[in-house]
């Protein structure tokens, strides 16, 4: 996957899964500060990221992830391992 796609499978998640406006998310954006995205919404958030790509994000990779832009490295860096 390129990053746009990322980018765009994301914001699609964020938008479906939370109910975030678009106009919200940026890569800069703090997903817990600023979108409120606890523990449990980042589960459902890396099962969503998993179902669309077939890659799964550890739980220790997520950890370190603090914005949209972090995590769109991450996926990226998964599917660039896996391939």
């Amino acid at each position: 996957m390129t990053e746009q796609e990322i980018r765009d499978l994301l914001s699609e998640a964020l938008e479906s899964l939370f109910e975030i406006e678009p106009e919200r998310i940026k890569p800069e954006t703090n997903l817990y500060e600023e979108l409120e995205i606890d523990s449990i919404d980042a589960i459902d958030l890396i099962d969503h990221i998993k179902r669309k790509t077939g890659h799964k994000l550890q739980a220790e990779d997520f950890r370190n992830v603090r914005t949209v832009d972090d995590v769109v490295k991450a996926v990226l860096k998964m599917s660039q391992n896996t391939q």
